[in-house]
């Protein structure tokens, strides 16, 4: 079985993200070559590597908390999704308490505690699925999610639950297909460079947005 540290730092670079250059991140630099060397050689093993960039909506809500350190400042946060852990390493940068980088594929959670050290960030890790969860989170944060209707929706529910027990949700999403237009307060918008070899255009107007809770 490959080993996700070392297929990590043979097929990345050290890239520091365009929005957010204070932090380090084991990146591709080539979209095609590795997505496809993930899912012949390793289909068995890993899932698709979204891990390996530094998605528009994570961008801007790394940015957002960098800038806004008291949404996590002293707090118990929760970065869902983490990927590459790049939101909950600004987390952790930005003062929160206690981070969980939150995400199910062992590929990304490698690829966390790789960006983590890198960066000096004290973050946990977890591969399970948190959907459903009622833990200590304060702050929970959710960037480029909502990119498939059934996970979307099961996200949604539970995130509209944690609102109503009191936590802070913070959203950052470039414009997904079922991303929420109603219940979401915009906080933020970012013009954030990106790459057609993932998205349809160079730069994404990407927002980040504060969950409401159900009326």
């Amino acid at each position: 079985m490959t080993d996700p540290s070392s297929f990590i730092l043979a097929n990345t670079e050290r890239v520091f993200p365009p929005l957010v250059p204070e932090i380090a991140l084991h990146l591709a630099t080539e979209v095609v070559p590795l997505w496809r060397l993930t899912e012949e050689e390793l289909a068995k093993h890993c899932d698709p590597p979204y891990w390996a960039f530094a998605w528009a909506g994570g961008q801007a809500l790394a940015r957002y908390v960098l800038d806004n350190p008291r949404v996590v400042a002293g707090k118990c946060v929760l970065d869902f999704g983490s990927g590459s852990g790049l939101v909950a390493i600004a987390a952790a940068m930005a003062g929160a308490k206690q981070v969980t980088a939150a995400d199910i594929d062992r590929f990304a959670e490698a690829a966390i505690k790789l960006n983590a050290v890198n960066n000096r960030a004290v973050v946990s890790t977890t591969t399970s699925d948190l959907i459903g969860s009622d833990r200590n989170w304060s702050t929970i944060l959710v960037g480029d999610m909502c990119y498939e209707r059934p996970l979307a929706e099961r996200l949604l529910d539970w995130l509209v639950e944690r609102v109503a027990q009191g936590a802070t949700v913070l959203l950052g999403d470039p414009g997904r297909s079922y991303f929420p237009r109603l219940g979401v307060e915009k906080l933020a918008t970012y013009g954030v460079k990106t790459t057609r070899e993932l998205e349809d255009r160079e730069i994404r107007d990407t927002s980040v947005y504060a969950l409401k809770a159900s009326d």
